[in-house]
């Protein structure tokens, strides 16, 4: 297993991940996956199900996590899944493509071509690793839950056996990944300008409303819900 942790610098694409078409959209630092990573609240991943004729693509959407300094080659991103999903034995060290996505707004043009959207993406390509490391599985769990509420983790009871024994948690390395993202207004053709009409953006963001407890809580919302529903509702 790599010993190799994350560090500041440049966001170095392979062949695989490569931008082919709009280059000047590929982020150059690596800050910006780091950064995105950290944002976005869920992924999807691509892989091959099935043998021979049967085989097929299936892209799942999944919760996930990043540690920077993970074990893995540019840093760990983590997910999870039930032992019994039919997926899990299709990655089990093999490679796959995980995807993630904010969507920034809707660029309204003043022609049907010039319509976009503006977004942040990234790209990860690597080998799927099952983490055995019973030290690596309780932290990389932790993150998960702390990834959509921070802290949350150390506020909770520990996992029971029964439910580690359930659960299978995989790890991607970091090391090839592509940032790609728009900004900005339409690219509208002179003569469209002139001829005159609106165009613009929506902007578009996640915002959190008020906690809803279930019936069994007490009123008082604790510190680390409420402080990420602030959070998200301030975006």
């Amino acid at each position: 297993m790599s010993t190799q942790t994350t560090s500041p610098g440049p966001l170095s694409p392979t062949p695989r991940t490569t931008l082919t078409r709009s280059r000047h959209r590929a982020a150059t630092d690596r800050a910006e996956l780091d950064a995105l990573l950290s944002e976005v609240l869920v992924a999807h991943l691509g892989i091959t199900v099935g043998e021979g004729e049967d085989a097929h693509p299936v892209v799942l959407p999944v919760a996930i996590a990043v540690d920077h300094d993970g074990p893995d080659a540019g840093g760990s991103l983590y997910l999870h899944a039930s032992v019994a999903a039919g997926w899990v034995s299709a990655v089990r060290d093999r490679t796959v493509c995980l995807t993630a996505t904010l969507l920034d707004g809707l660029v309204a043009a003043r022609s049907g071509f010039h319509h976009s959207m503006n977004y942040r993406s990234a790209v990860v390509i690597g080998r799927c690793r099952v983490v055995e490391d019973a030290e690596e599985r309780a932290r990389a769990l932790d993150l998960v839950v702390d990834h959509m509420v921070p802290g949350r983790a150390a506020t909770l009871r520990p996992p029971t056996r029964k439910e580690l024994a359930a659960t299978v948690v995989l790890a991607l390395p970091l090391a090839e990944a592509s940032v790609k993202r728009r900004a900005g207004g339409p690219k509208d053709d002179p003569e469209d300008v002139a001829a005159g009409g609106w165009a613009g953006v929506v902007p578009l963001r996640t915002v959190a409303g008020a906690p809803e407890p279930d019936e069994w809580s007490p009123a008082e919302v604790p510190a680390d819900v409420a402080t990420r529903a602030a959070a998200l509702a301030d975006r």
